[in-house]
């Protein structure tokens, strides 16, 4: 056996730094109650809703000057990322959630111009921002809460790559690192990455899905590749070094011939980003885009099928019927004389209905025949003829 206390085999601490169970924690029970009200203010009623905008309070064109600074030119000194999010979106709006667990990343809700959304960051104050195993659990969960709710995603990238060695191995890094890829490229919700930083690996292909219509944008001090010239460098090349007569002037000399075509701006030249921007204009990009954002999640609404049936909300009833909605969100009609009542309470004589959901389809001209003369057959209280 093992001899433990309550709160080392199950306190706040275990699982709100090493397994990931407790998302915030607080001191006392009104600051929980505050917490969960404030968390509950993103969200909508139900997955058939957008999430609520609350009345803009900050300017959506604020352009913050720390903001060209906030990066160092040195790319091996860390910054605070925290206070970037807090330029970008709106004052006081970011809520952060599981701050301990994985803290090379970081997760929050926030509002851009009243809208919510879900927000990606590195820390680079912790492995330099990489995704460890913990990271990569807690990013695969945030992206699936964000995508069952329709909240697009902002993620501001600064990516090195998967953290390696002996312990990430032994954690199961790569495979939760491809959970954690697949939840991202798997989601439906808007998403857009403003480059940041680095941009490197399979883990810096994770920032956002480039397969679909979304945006990636990149400051000037984005940086990006298959691995990074510093300490990559020794890697690739440490066949020509270890043969060189001189490898430190050999060395000297392939750092500078990449650092030649490492710019941004050759990326941007060739469309790989939408567009390389003045840091102060991040938010004002930002508030533009959440508009359109909101037009397309609207088309989006219900709960994620395996198949995308079950997104189609409840339609409404057809007009004049009388009844209620299940629980499921089906309709259902008050008993009335088979005569008197349509084929389905939202659709027309002409229309056919599928035989779960009653979610309308197209009918041919020898479907509406058959309809017709079933409706025409049933009388004395029976039910509609359904199709085959």
């Amino acid at each position: 056996g093992q001899e433990v206390t309550k709160e080392e085999l199950g306190g706040w601490e275990i699982h709100a730094r090493s397994s990931g169970a407790v998302d915030n924690v607080v001191d006392t029970e009104p600051e929980a109650l505050e917490e969960v009200r404030r968390f509950l203010s993103y969200l909508p009623s139900s997955v058939w809703e957008t999430p609520p905008r609350c009345p803009p309070a900050d300017d959506p064109k604020r352009r913050d000057e720390h903001l060209l600074d906030a990066v160092p030119r040195n790319r091996r000194q860390a910054y605070d990322m925290r206070r970037i999010l807090a330029a970008v979106f709106d004052l006081e709006s970011v809520f952060e959630l599981t701050r301990h667990f994985g803290p090379s990343l970081i997760t929050a809700l926030a509002r851009l111009d009243g809208y919510p959304v879900a927000v990606l960051a590195a820390d680079p104050r912790f492995y330099g921002g990489g995704l460890t195993a913990a990271a990569s659990d807690k990013l695969a969960r945030f992206v699936d809460f964000a995508d069952s709710f329709h909240l697009p995603i902002v993620h501001l990238v600064d990516q090195p790559g998967f953290v390696v060695g002996v312990d990430a191995e032994r954690a199961g890094t790569i495979r939760r690192g491809v959970h954690a890829l697949a939840a991202v490229y798997q989601a439906t919700v808007p998403f857009v990455s403003v480059i940041v930083r680095r941009v490197f690996g399979v883990a810096g292909a994770g920032h956002g899905n480039a397969q679909k219509l979304n945006l990636r944008f990149a400051w000037p001090s984005g940086d990006w590749g298959s691995l990074p010239v510093e300490g990559g460098l020794e890697a690739a090349y440490r066949r020509e070094l270890e043969a060189a007569a001189d490898p430190v002037q050999l060395k000297a000399e392939i750092s500078a011939r990449l650092e030649a075509v490492r710019s941004p701006f050759r990326t941007a030249e060739s469309f790989g980003v939408e567009k390389l921007i003045d840091p102060r204009d991040t938010r004002p990009l930002l508030t533009d885009w959440i508009g359109d954002a909101y037009r397309l999640v609207a088309t989006e609404l219900g709960r994620r099928g395996p198949e995308g049936a079950d997104r189609v909300p409840p339609l409404p009833p057809r007009a004049g019927a009388e009844g209620a909605l299940s629980r499921r969100g089906r309709w259902r009609p008050d008993p009335a004389p088979a005569r008197d009542r349509p084929l389905h309470p939202r659709l027309g004589p002409g229309d056919a209905r599928t035989r779960r959901g009653g979610i309308p389809r197209p009918c041919d001209r020898h479907t509406r025949v058959r309809l017709q003369r079933a409706a025409a057959r049933d009388v004395g209280g029976r039910r509609p003829g359904r199709l085959p």
